[in-house]
């Protein structure tokens, strides 16, 4: 039966080859870095034609300081938990990157242009997966698309982050079409971290007339910096980089203000607690009297964890690329971050890097492979529709 049901998929996907193409195209020749408010708009407005032209119902939400937000929803009315298709619709390019490399195919069957891997081919996979699924009349659960606006800049200037939790929370998985890879493993585990700050205060003084009275914010920085270096640890990955210090307003006075721009990186929660734990430690207390410090840490992106839930996904995405003849897929853990973070953080297990397979993603030279979009797509339709709400209680293998 369910070689049946794979060989319909096939076959279907098969006929919509040239539209499949055609958005991916369009939607790559549709400029959408992450700045570009309404590049990002025209590609969620494209997409949403698109879902609402194949019966899934469409949200979009509105995002702080970015692009919109698109939620689909297919199926709406079972009650069993849904599956997440996800991705993001911006890109890292500036304006005009279009206009020069724009979508083509060389000779090798390698497709270019701004975006093509990362990620709009994802997109249109996610999209045709779900409408091979309503050929074959499956109806088993809810599936439901979070195509992000932001992730590129990691969602740091806007409320994207909570909005993105807000719809995951309570699905049974999560397939996100990031990047694929050209050696067909897929992404099991990814660092977290991000850009984190302090904001030290102190007292203004003149330094020659009254430097007694003076508390100097940019002191304090420097104790805290050298105790905050210290607790680097990075055979395990806990990686604390005060890159960037910046404070007073010269020589003759003593500052009063100073802040210290951080980056961190973690390989799971555990050395994320460790690197939180370090940093509020080091706000709590002064050594400069006086002197008060503030910590934001509200633009890290939480790690992908290699969970249990996780391994059982990826073994169930193996045995189905093995059934569909699609060959040996691989696993693998990645330092880059993307919002499989978010679900995996919101109890969702998710297996990443399940787009187009390719290289050379945020630069010029970026490419993908035309025939892994088609297969991919077989993938995820296949591996959605014998998916099973206890598949988390297997093992992968």
């Amino acid at each position: 039966m369910m070689e049946e049901i794979y060989q319909q998929i096939r076959s279907y996907i098969e006929t919509q080859r040239l539209p499949m193409m055609k958005l991916w195209e369009d939607l790559v020749n549709t400029e959408s870095g992450t700045g570009q408010v309404e590049g990002v708009n025209a590609v969620c407005s494209r997409l949403r034609r698109e879902m609402e032209q194949a019966g899934i119902s469409t949200r979009v939400i509105p995002v702080e300081n970015a692009g919109d937000m698109l939620v689909g929803e297919w199926n709406a009315g079972s009650s069993a938990p849904p599956l997440l298709l996800i991705g993001h619709m911006d890109t890292v390019f500036k304006e005009g990157a279009a206009k020069k490399n724009p979508f083509r195919v060389d000779e090798n069957g390698m497709a270019h242009g701004p975006g093509v891997l990362d990620m709009k081919a994802g997109l249109v996979i996610a999209l045709y997966a779900v409408k091979a699924l309503m050929e074959t009349g499956w109806r088993k659960r809810p599936i439901k698309f979070i195509f992000a606006s932001d992730e590129e800049n990691l969602h740091m200037f806007s409320n994207a982050k909570e909005l993105f939790a807000g719809e995951a929370r309570g699905a049974l998985a999560a397939f996100n079409f990031e990047t694929g890879y050209m050696d067909n493993r897929l992404v099991v585990g990814r660092n977290g971290g991000g850009p984190v700050s302090i904001q030290i205060r102190g007292l203004a003084a003149h330094s020659g007339i009254a430097p007694e009275k003076g508390r100097s914010a940019v002191l304090e920085a420097a104790h805290k910096i050298v105790e905050i270096e210290a607790q680097n640890d990075i055979p395990r990955g806990r990686l604390i980089n005060c890159g960037m210090v910046s404070g007073g307003i010269g020589e003759n006075t003593i500052p009063d203000s100073c802040t210290i721009r951080i980056g961190v990186r973690f390989p799971n929660t555990t050395v994320r607690d460790e690197i939180f734990a370090v940093l509020r430690n080091a706000v709590e207390h002064s050594t400069v009297p006086d002197t008060t410090a503030e910590l934001d840490t509200s633009r890290v992106m939480e790690c992908m964890d290699t969970t249990e839930g996780v391994m059982a996904l990826f073994g169930h995405l193996k045995r189905t690329a093995r059934d569909c003849g699609l060959g040996e897929l691989g696993s693998f853990r990645v330092g880059g971050l993307s919002d499989s973070g978010i679900t995996v953080a919101c109890g969702v297990p998710t297996v990443c890097g399940m787009g187009v397979r390719g290289e050379g993603n945020h630069t010029p030279d970026e490419y993908a492979e035309v025939e892994s979009l088609y297969q991919r797509c077989i993938l995820a339709a296949c591996a959605a529709y014998t998916l099973e709400d206890d598949f988390n209680t297997e093992k992968g293998d």
